[in-house]
């Protein structure tokens, strides 16, 4: 496929121009004269500079890769089917979809946009946070910095004794059930080739305690509503959290909230 560099330049120019700063949780400002965003925030929501990010918007340099463009449909708050068309007129067939995609939906990030001042973050069926909140982030640290099977709090668990840190010992044991349980579910669910199997057997050849939950076939552990931190600095902590489900992507949104006056300190955060 050849890249349309107009087509491509028209259709970044209009969804620029259709977004407002709210929209992506950005201020407007007492300034702001054009209706849309500016390039250079389009720019800083895509992660790239401003003049490459120009030079598409006017049809000039060179082919943008289809990580490239799957990066700016993800700022642009494009859905699936935006995103595959963009990747089209880049001059790439779209990769084919499936549930352990990283694009996150429009509607969920314009969720997570609006809740600056929670801790919340966007994981994928695995465990991988694929956004997190200011608040998020003073919460549980930046968990979007992990590679390979890191990026899985699921496989942290059993191999990064740092992990368990964060959250009251009494839990402990209940966790680990619950990502035992959970990874064998998506690994049956997603097949023997899936990133949930490759994990689950990096897992049963490093960690002894996953292996002797693994034997058990547990499945159905749920989390319980209210989750129990060790903050660093704050302390003890417990915080409601609620999951909600973006079914296309099985994506899940967590929210967490504290109940006013009787859970011990409030977050700073």
């Amino acid at each position: 496929m050849e890249i349309d560099r107009a087509g491509l330049a028209a259709s970044l120019r209009r969804r620029r121009e259709l977004l407002q700063p709210e929209d992506v949780g950005l201020p407007r400002g007492q300034r702001r004269r054009t209706s849309g965003l500016r390039r250079e925030e389009v720019a800083a929501l895509c992660h790239m500079s401003t003049d490459y990010y120009a030079r598409l918007e006017r049809g000039r340099g060179p082919q943008p890769s289809e990580q490239m463009i799957a990066s700016i449909a993800q700022g642009l708050h494009l859905s699936l089917d935006e995103r595959d068309h963009l990747i089209r007129l880049a001059g790439h067939n779209p990769s084919v979809r499936g549930t352990a995609g990283e694009h996150v939906g429009p509607g969920l990030l314009r969720i997570l946009d609006r809740l600056a001042d929670t801790p919340a973050e966007i994981v994928t069926e695995l465990g991988e946070t694929l956004r997190q909140t200011p608040l998020g982030v003073a919460l549980t640290g930046d968990t979007t910095r992990f590679t390979g099977p890191e990026c899985s709090i699921g496989y942290r668990w059993f191999t990064l004794p740092a992990t368990r840190a964060l959250y009251a010992p009494q839990d402990h044991d209940l966790l680990s059930r619950m990502f035992t349980s959970g990874l064998r579910q998506v690994a049956t669910l997603r097949g023997p080739d899936s990133r949930a199997a490759h994990y689950a057997d990096l897992l049963l050849e490093h960690s002894e305690e996953f292996r002797r939950l693994w034997a058990t076939h547990e499945v159905g552990v749920r989390p319980g509503q209210v989750k129990r931190f060790l903050h660093p600095e704050v302390g003890s902590l417990e915080l409601n959290c609620q999951y909600f489900l973006d079914p296309d992507q099985s994506h899940h949104l967590v929210v967490c909230t504290a109940s006013p006056g009787i859970h011990g300190p409030t977050p700073y955060l």
